[in-house]
């Protein structure tokens, strides 16, 4: 995902230490399981309030700006979910060796995923990125990490993803969902919540894995708008353990009710 827009960075203060010697060990016992044993050399570790990054020949620089950054997606992710998250971040050398790490054959021009308890940052891709599309696509993928993903139809981890990552990002609905708006202005509103064959990657609808994307973020920010945040973030847990079709019901809601007042919403939103 992607966001070309831009905001200032928020400014913490965090410890950088650096081994700078080729080949010296990591000390395992201070590091999380996540970023431990992960290269033998090259080796960058800083530390944030509540967040570590770990680079592969990386730039500190990238990295310290990384930790600040990672501190502040886990206080947005907390804020949404209600308990305090930590963030582990790691920046491999290159995007050949975050697929490899991440154990996917491509990224098909990812930022970032979630994998392994940790957000792996794909460097080329993620430098690309303005400030705001690097705090969004952090605080997406920390999420992820948090709050996990197991056993949700993809619309509802992506787009709940998306909620958090949008939720204090401070733009207009009609930029960060711009593909879908142009869809909405000539007259062609989504049929049926996104599956995941619109997330599938190199479709010849080069925008459709953005719209499906901003359908989901839509279906979720329907949700907390109309039954509030912590509503959906019930919802979201209850659908991991009971399955999407209970949870919505204990919202007064179908399948099919919730993909009509979501398309109405997508209109009104959009238009």
């Amino acid at each position: 995902m992607s966001v070309q827009v831009s905001r200032r960075a928020v400014v913490a203060s965090l410890l950088l230490f650096a081994l700078a010697t080729a080949g010296a060990p990591l000390p395992g016992t201070s590091l999380p399981p996540e970023v431990r044993g992960l290269w033998r050399d090259g080796v960058t570790v800083v530390r944030g309030d509540r967040s570590i990054v770990a680079g592969h020949h990386a730039d500190p620089g990238l990295l310290r700006d990384l930790a600040r950054r990672a501190d502040a997606a886990g206080r947005r992710v907390a804020g949404v979910l209600g308990r305090p998250v930590r963030a582990v971040v790691v920046v491999p050398a290159s995007a050949s060796e975050a697929a490899g790490l991440a154990g996917v054959g491509r990224l098909d021009g990812l930022a970032a995923l979630a994998d392994a308890g940790r957000v792996v940052v794909v460097p080329e891709f993620f430098a690309r990125l303005t400030p705001v599309g690097r705090d969004v696509v952090l605080t997406h993928e920390l999420t992820h990490v948090a709050a996990g993903t197991d056993g949700l139809p993809v619309w509802l981890y992506e787009g709940f993803a998306d909620y958090v990552g949008y939720r204090d990002a401070g733009l207009p609905v009609r930029t960060a969902a711009a593909e879908l708006a142009a869809e909405v202005r000539a007259g062609r509103v989504p049929r049926e919540l996104p599956g995941p064959e619109a997330f599938a990657p190199g479709q010849r609808d080069g925008d459709r894995l953005a719209r499906a994307y901003q359908e989901a973020w839509l279906a979720c920010r329907f949700l907390a708008d109309r039954f509030g945040e912590e509503s959906l973030v019930r919802l979201y847990r209850d659908a991991r353990t009971a399955g999407v079709d209970r949870a919505l019901a204990a919202l007064g809601l179908t399948a099919a009710t919730l993909t009509a007042r979501w398309r109405a919403y997508v209109r009104e939103q959009l238009r």
